[in-house]
């Protein structure tokens, strides 16, 4: 989520216009439908549910919900105007999503769940509902988490953050205008060795904070672990951190925007932790200038509001691959992390339906990525019925060399009401073998399964949805994250607490593909480092394949037989390999004139196979 004043920006250029690789499907058609008029509420709202099955949904716990703390969006300039007004004659209790959940990463069965306020981590490893394990209140901002071993990094940008964790309860110092020496903002560094006493043990300050961070790890030293540190606030003062000063290019060529942090932590004295580079990754690639990307300002023939690149929000990175993506406000780009110290762009692409690029998540070959639109900066509704299509929704990319092209967008495919704040926000695979699904939270238009293994054709699956807040006013709540983590659907819920979710069979997945997704299993993830899939052979993934070619009736009623039967044999436990070895080869012969996600399917399938037979 991104609270932001209008980039100050010029009238889109020619030149960057073509530069744009604009995604050419067809437009959706966003019908109302059953999930548009649930009923409202903040514990009791109506819920709708296909192709997923909520678990558990587990309240805040102690100090992280207070009703006060709930953020009603002003909806006109009059409300606003009051709004300051009265927060400046008494001053509120709380800033807005004070107390608001935020990102996740889960490390050996814990998951760890940021918050405004701090972070919490629950025990998910029995299966049932998470146990609160532990509570730290440190409040800076959204607080974004990520894990590596004993360690915890925290992402921290407001001017409330304190360097000890304290809680500000000046205003006034809470401006930024003063210079003050106990403020912190940037990446916090936790020892959770001893998960009943995490202790910071590091916290690197940077120019701009930290809105959200990554983790990269060293391809040559283990030792060592880099974090891309994003952030999307104003340039603090000098006086307060030396090596900061703000300012377009032109005035000042050492102004700390257009540019992201690249600290470099040695996991044998992670306290060290420090900056060592502050790359120009929006540089023109010609002519050096530092400002080379998206000046921000109307695009568009619908004059959509775009940002200007000066930083980027979030950056996904694919180590095995060398590549990250970053969505990075007015642009979608593509680096080389090969010298993760030295990332280097590759490629970058345009779209004038995109307000603010927000997050960016590969496909597992590393071929496409989905960029997310944060139209409105995450307390907007922005899937009313009046809500362009094309705004606010996923733009699905290919990867075609060092070129970034716009295949499709794909939106929320249900109308949401104007007291739900509703656009497109984090998201991650399900490791459903032979296709590209991505589980995303929509915030108040609530959790929806995208499958864009047709890049250019992507369809929502399955979905969970609750009504609004409140039926009159829009009070910011709704999934902020969800996650595929380690066999469940994960969602951090703004104002409700967590929800854990599993899928269930149905028209769009089966038995079989969902067996083999909740079959991979990880120590450790942090969904904005991600890492190749792999999975075993077994029947419920041969299974997973055979009825992804069934669905698309692209088998012959001989071998589809002819493959059941070898997988219901090797499920039962006495698998055939004389039928498996001949039904690899059907399929591989099958291959050689199939196309796409389907000769793929094939060719695995035969591999699976030929294993099974040897």
């Amino acid at each position: 989520m991104t609270l932001r004043r209008r980039a100050l920006s010029t009238v889109a250029m020619v030149g960057a216009l073509l530069m744009a690789a604009p995604a050419l499907a067809q437009v959706q058609t966003i019908a109302a439908d059953a999930r548009t008029a649930l009923s409202p509420g903040l514990h009791d709202a109506g819920q709708l549910a296909s192709g997923m099955a909520l678990e558990h949904s587990v309240a805040p716990p102690p100090g992280f919900f207070d009703p006060d703390a709930l953020f009603a969006v002003p909806q006109t300039q009059a409300e606003r105007e009051a709004f300051m007004a009265a927060a400046r004659a008494n001053p509120p209790k709380y800033t807005p999503l004070a107390l608001a959940n935020s990102d996740m990463a889960m490390s050996n069965g814990r998951l760890f769940v940021g918050n405004f306020h701090g972070f919490n981590a629950y025990d998910v490893s029995k299966g049932g509902t998470p146990e609160l394990i532990l509570s730290v209140v440190c409040p800076g901002g959204q607080g974004d988490l990520s894990i590596h071993g004993d360690l915890l990094f925290m992402s921290v940008e407001q001017n409330r953050g304190r360097v000890d964790c304290s809680v500000s309860t000046d205003a006034g110092d809470n401006s930024g205008d003063d210079v003050n020496a106990a403020r912190f903002r940037g990446i916090r560094i936790f020892d959770i060795s001893d998960i009943t006493a995490p202790r910071q043990i590091a916290a690197v300050q940077t120019c701009r904070g930290s809105h959200t961070h990554t983790l990269v790890p060293s391809p040559s030293d283990p030792n060592v672990l880099y974090v891309y540190n994003s952030a999307t606030a104003g340039v603090r003062p000098t006086g307060e951190l030396s090596i900061c000063s703000g300012g377009q290019p032109g005035d000042n060529p050492e102004t700390a925007l257009y540019s992201i942090d690249v600290i470099k932590v040695p996991l044998d004295n992670p306290a060290a932790a420090a900056i060592v580079n502050r790359p120009r990754i929006f540089a023109d690639r010609t002519t050096g200038q530092i400002a080379g990307l998206w000046t921000g300002g109307s695009a568009g023939v619908a004059s959509q509001q775009t940002a200007q690149t000066n930083h980027c929000h979030d950056i996904t990175v694919f180590p095995e691959i060398n590549r990250a993506a970053g969505a990075c406000s007015g642009n979608g780009i593509l680096l080389d992390i090969s010298d993760p110290e030295n990332p280097a762009r590759i490629a970058e692409m345009f779209d004038p339906d995109m307000a603010y690029w927000h997050s960016a998540t590969f496909d597992n070959t590393g071929s496409k990525v989905v960029f997310t639109d944060e139209w409105g900066g995450g307390i907007g509704a922005r899937c009313t019925a009046s809500s362009p299509a094309t705004w606010g929704a996923n733009l699905v990319a290919t990867i075609d060399g060092n070129y970034l092209r716009g295949q499709s967008f794909h939106k929320l495919p249900s109308v949401q009401g104007a007291t739900e704040n509703c656009v497109a926000h984090n998201g991650s695979l399900i490791p459903v073998p032979g296709r590209d699904l991505m589980i995303q939270a929509w915030y108040q238009g609530g959790l929806s399964v995208m499958d864009f293994t047709d890049p250019k054709k992507p369809l929502e699956i399955a979905f969970f949805d609750r009504g609004p807040i409140e039926a009159q006013r829009l009070i910011v709540g709704g999934s902020w994250s969800a996650y595929w983590l380690n066999g469940r659907i994960y969602s951090s819920e703004i104002a409700r607490g967590l929800d854990v979710l599993k899928l269930v069979p149905g028209e769009h997945l089966s038995a079989a593909e969902i067996a083999a997704a909740e079959s991979v299993m990880r120590d450790e993830i942090n969904p904005q480092t991600q890492t190749r899939i792999v999975w075993a052979d077994s029947p419920d993934v041969a299974g997973a394949y055979l009825d992804q070619l069934g669905r698309s009736n692209t088998l012959g009623e001989q071998l589809a037989g002819q493959a059941k039967s070898v997988v219901d044999g090797w499920r039962a436990g006495t698998a055939d390999k004389a039928g498996a070895a001949a039904a690899a080869r059907s399929l591989t012969v099958s291959a050689a004139s199939a196309t796409g996600a389907d000769k793929a399917r094939m060719e695995a399938l035969a591999g699976i196979f030929t294993r099974l037979a040897g």
